[in-house]
């Protein structure tokens, strides 16, 4: 695979370098461009092929049906590694996203699977589960004016103040480049409400237990959306004990925006230590 985005749209899928295949998935109402400066640095490592897409009801993702559910997104997934001839993939996900990789592992698509502060860590009728979509909701206003406004938004100061509560550690820690992408996203975005009124219906993450992938998971300290412990202690008390868990210090939510480089190496070090070696490395 080439080194460049596939296609000429900016919201085509990265789709970067060559080696094993690795999917990234991003969070709700986000698009692949949170992975646009992580992406690059994990093909550079000239052993791993990217693919970066966006999910369904997302910027720049199919339509899909008007209830969207994980359900849905992940069978989206499986149709574009299938289109790709992978019939597994290094799965990596980032909240929304995060959910999605523990589906497609479910479903046995992935040779490892990294979740970035995961999304679904609850049961059907989980406090939690109501405390997320409650968050969302409480975003409307600022979801309003971002619809009314565009990009126009972003010269009101309250924007930066309160909208990068979800997202980072402080606002200083989103460039404008930032503020750009996450206006773009979060206005062209059905699945905003489509996914909240899905969630109410459903449980969270299931069979947990069962997962017999490798798995990273990595816990924002600053992540003001599903915050440590009381969002991440379905993962700790139901994933297998040989998971490996990483808390990520000064970062929030989306940390990609914030930390590109560590976020790139913390999933290169662990996928790294599954993945089959080159052969030349094996002397074929």
């Amino acid at each position: 695979m080439s080194g460049s985005m596939a296609g000429t749209s900016p919201r085509d899928p990265i789709h970067l370098g060559s080696g094993q295949p690795m999917l990234l998935l991003h969070p709700f109402m986000m698009s692949q461009n949170v992975w646009k400066q992580v992406a690059p640095l994990i093909a550079d490592t000239g052993r791993y092929e990217v693919l970066a897409p966006t999910l369904p009801g997302h910027n720049g993702g199919v339509k899909g049906r008007f209830f969207l559910d994980t359900a849905e997104l992940a069978d989206d997934m499986e149709r574009r590694m299938d289109a790709l001839g992978w019939d597994t993939a290094h799965i990596v996900g980032n909240s929304l996203g995060g959910w999605v990789a523990f589906e497609l592992e479910r479903r046995g698509r992935a040779r490892t699977l990294t979740g970035i502060a995961p999304a679904g860590g609850w049961h059907h009728y989980s406090p939690v589960k109501f405390e997320i979509v409650a968050k969302f909701v409480a975003g409307l206003p600022i979801w309003l004016v971002a619809k009314l406004l565009g990009q126009r938004s972003l010269r009101l100061p309250y924007v930066r103040q309160l909208g990068y509560v979800p997202i980072s550690a402080s606002a200083d820690r989103l460039t404008d480049e930032h503020w750009h992408d996450i206006i773009d996203d979060v206005t062209h975005c059905p699945a905003y409400y489509q996914l909240l009124l899905k969630s109410l219906l459903l449980p969270g993450l299931l069979e947990l237990t069962e997962a017999a992938t490798p798995t990273h998971l990595v816990i924002c300290e600053k992540d003001r959306v599903l915050p440590h412990p009381r969002f991440t202690r379905h993962f700790t008390d139901h994933l297998p004990s040989d998971t490996r868990v990483t808390h990520l210090d000064g970062v929030g939510h989306i940390p990609m925006y914030e930390a590109p480089q560590q976020v790139a190496d913390l999933i290169v070090e662990f996928v790294d230590g599954y993945a089959a070696p080159p052969r030349e490395a094996l002397g074929g």
